[in-house]
């Protein structure tokens, strides 16, 4: 099924005309045909099924057959996460935890950052691909980039983890015993954490954890902390059938 995006499409439109990026797509590279079927999502939930009316490249429309609006059933997981020094990496990290179901993004500087700035139009496109490669209804939620202190001012779930690399008591995240609940996750850049960050997060009733026996870097290692998860949360799910 190839999906299509629209962000401001809601449930009782009955038509819809598509931009030029969607058009061209669905005219030249997908070859579809006036009368096929299409689906469209807002990312807030909304499956929206259309016949094509037009296949023109610049601006291709369809008609709506029906609508369906999925309920949000994912249990939240946000990842607060430092941008990695090579842009190709962080965006290869929103478009496979996005694959996997991350409900949250919170891009974050911390003490060691390289990267401080962040181009979020194209960052949301990466998240969207994802989106419609993965036939999913519900687009992660991308924050804007803010520092550690503020991160550690707003409000936070029960569940909230510190990934870090140094010495000292780090619980494994199958040892977690709550990860059915809202769970926020942060992972540090690639000079790790500093001290006095993992101190404050420790003073802020973060637990420490451990993702892997082995050093991940920051991109792989948030892709772990969400396919684990995921993993826990359907082992979990498949033992209370």
């Amino acid at each position: 099924m190839e999906l299509f995006y629209n962000e401001n499409l809601s449930a009782n439109d009955e038509s819809l005309i598509f931009g030029s990026e969607e058009s061209r797509h669905m005219s030249k590279v997908l070859r579809k045909k006036v009368g096929e079927l299409i689906y469209v999502t807002n990312g807030k939930g909304l499956e929206w099924k259309g016949q094509i009316t037009s296949n023109d490249s610049r601006n291709a429309a369809a008609k709506k057959t029906e609508a369906t609006l999925h309920q949000n059933k994912i249990v939240p997981l946000h990842i607060a996460i430092a941008p990695t020094k090579s842009i190709d990496r962080l965006e290869w990290f929103l478009e496979k935890a996005t694959e996997i179901g991350v409900t949250e993004i919170t891009p974050m500087l911390c003490d060691h950052s390289e990267r401080k700035t962040l181009k979020p139009e194209r960052m949301k496109k990466i998240l969207v691909g994802a989106l419609k490669q993965s036939a999913q209804y519900l687009l992660p939620q991308l924050n804007p980039m803010i520092s550690f202190e503020a991160l550690m001012k707003f409000d936070q779930p029960q569940t909230k983890l510190i990934a870090h690399c140094q010495n000292g008591n780090r619980i494994p995240l199958h040892q977690i015993g709550d990860l059915n609940n809202e769970i926020l996750i942060m992972i540090g850049p690639e000079g790790d954490f500093s001290i006095r960050e993992i101190k404050t997060a420790q003073n802020h009733s973060f637990k420490a954890i451990t993702l892997s026996s082995q050093r991940l870097r920051t991109e792989t290692a948030a892709i772990v902390a969400c396919s684990q998860v995921a993993i826990l949360r359907d082992i979990s799910k498949s033992k209370s059938l």
